[in-house]
């Protein structure tokens, strides 16, 4: 008998190195009788690196895990996080990106705790920082402004910031259709221009590329991101709202 599939939720941890990305993903499909994990691993190195002999490729720059679309409170969420504490007890991670849909339906702040601090509660405890951006649901409420202040999700009060672990910055973007581009689009190119990360890495809820549901993203903002992130070599573009995993390959440098 054929089951049909109710939700998906998605988990990417990632590894950074001096010239490469590498990564384990799970995939955490919720059926209408059961769920079942997917695995995959995968590899992703330019082609002929120049590495200084002094360089230790085996010693990452960066563990990080990435999630998205995940505020709901419900089974399929704890799988997945119980998936990322079991991750963390082997290889300890500082970091989770959020990229989005981080309370549902409505982005209602009262509801954070249910969605956000008891199923990531063993991560929190351990003071891995969580950092968010807003989604399509988050703005739904106050135009998601209480989460922009709420401690736990590392905001600084702002829709758009970045910030830098070691060699590797991130940038969080506001990818709604109210986002102020004529404001964070400036933010984005000098934040860029003054980074000396050697990973830099961009976060938003919305998808440039995508082959499911909403498909490529042909919103005002995605072109000059891109010519931003080609221009500044950008590595790698995080988002969630499509509820299925895809990876591209690299597209003018990045993945």
């Amino acid at each position: 008998m054929s089951r049909k599939i109710k939700r998906r939720q998605f988990l990417l941890q990632g590894i950074l190195g001096g010239f490469s990305l590498t990564g384990l993903y799970q995939i955490v499909s919720h059926f209408a009788a059961s769920s079942k994990p997917a695995f995959a691993s995968l590899q992703n190195k330019p082609s002929k690196p120049t590495v200084s002999s002094t360089e230790n490729q085996d010693v990452p720059l960066l563990r990080f895990i990435s999630v998205a679309d995940t505020g709901t409170g419900a089974s399929g969420q704890y799988e997945v996080a119980n998936a990322m504490t079991h991750y963390y007890r082997q290889t300890p991670y500082p970091l989770v990106i959020l990229a989005g849909d981080n309370i549902y339906n409505e982005g209602e702040i009262e509801k954070v705790t249910q969605v956000f601090e008891e199923p990531y509660a063993p991560l929190l405890e351990r003071g891995v920082k969580f950092y968010a951006c807003l989604g399509n649901h988050d703005i739904r409420t106050d135009n998601g402004n209480p989460q922009l202040t709420y401690p736990g999700f590392n905001m600084q009060g702002q829709r758009y910031y970045t910030v830098q672990q070691g060699s590797v910055q991130f940038f969080a973007l506001d990818t709604n259709h109210n986002a102020d581009w004529e404001q964070q689009l400036p933010w984005l190119e000098q934040a860029l221009a003054r980074s000396d990360a050697r990973w830099k890495i961009i976060f938003g809820h919305h998808q440039i590329y995508a082959s499911g549901v909403y498909g490529p993203n042909d919103a005002d903002w995605v072109q000059p991101v891109k010519d931003l992130m080609k221009r500044y070599g950008v590595r790698l573009y995080i988002n969630g709202h499509e509820h299925h995993y895809e990876r591209t390959r690299s597209i003018d440098g990045t993945t």
